[in-house]
């Protein structure tokens, strides 16, 4: 199957999916969107109202702020790839449930086998736990670990992942919004810039990291 049909296959499933209960109060499943072709994912927690409303991730308040983020390390929205880890709304914007997470994580991997991203940008604490588990990095908070790269293995292939906070949580805690921006500016832009090297030019991180890309 060519990677075009696999992706229609794969959105069409999310779009059409009842595997949970989110899908009973769900207005649209957001599968993601944005390049296919780029070495960056941001994956954030799960779609909110105007994501369930218009089916496309990250378009409410948090979405501009992210939108912002991204300008202010010289990149567009549409550079990079965005999801979520759990595809459907939860009623009233609370968390994920651990059993919604799981029943809808199949469809994440999916993409990722697909996408094969070199740098996965973890927004919010669930989303970073979830890629800790699934790559075996032992999790503690995002205090601990937010505006830092930790190199992994995923589906066979070597990813840098950087949780930072969602940009939800600068909007409801407007002290945290110093701590997403210098993230991005300090940590998310070098690490963007050093994968764009060509692989020769690299530097090398404390341990091996020698990313190569399917094309």
């Amino acid at each position: 199957m060519l990677v075009e049909e696999e992706w229609l296959k794969l959105e069409n499933e999310i779009l059409n999916c009842r595997k949970c209960r989110l899908h009973e109060s769900r207005r649209r499943a957001v599968p993601g969107e944005g390049n296919k072709n780029s070495i960056v994912v941001f994956i954030g927690e799960a779609p909110g109202e105007k994501e369930d409303e218009l089916g496309r991730p990250f378009v409410g308040a948090a979405g501009k702020f992210l939108t912002e983020l991204i300008e202010l390390i010289g990149f567009k929205r549409q550079d990079f790839y965005i999801t979520n880890i759990v595809k459907c709304r939860p009623p009233g914007n609370r968390d994920p449930l651990d059993d919604e997470i799981q029943t809808c994580l199949p469809y994440l991997i999916r993409q990722l086998e697909l996408l094969k991203p070199r740098i996965i940008v973890a927004l919010g604490r669930h989303a970073g736990r979830v890629l800790f588990s699934l790559t075996g990095l032992k999790w503690v908070s995002m205090t601990a670990h937010h505006g830092k790269v930790f190199s992994a293995k995923l589906m066979g292939f070597d990813v840098k992942i950087v949780p930072t906070y969602h940009p939800a949580s600068a909007l409801y805690n407007p002290s945290l919004r110093k701590n997403i921006e210098e993230d991005f500016k300090n940590v998310i832009k070098k690490t963007i810039e050093e994968e764009q090297k060509p692989k020769s030019e690299r530097k090398q991180a404390r341990t091996l990291l020698d990313f190569t890309r399917k094309t």
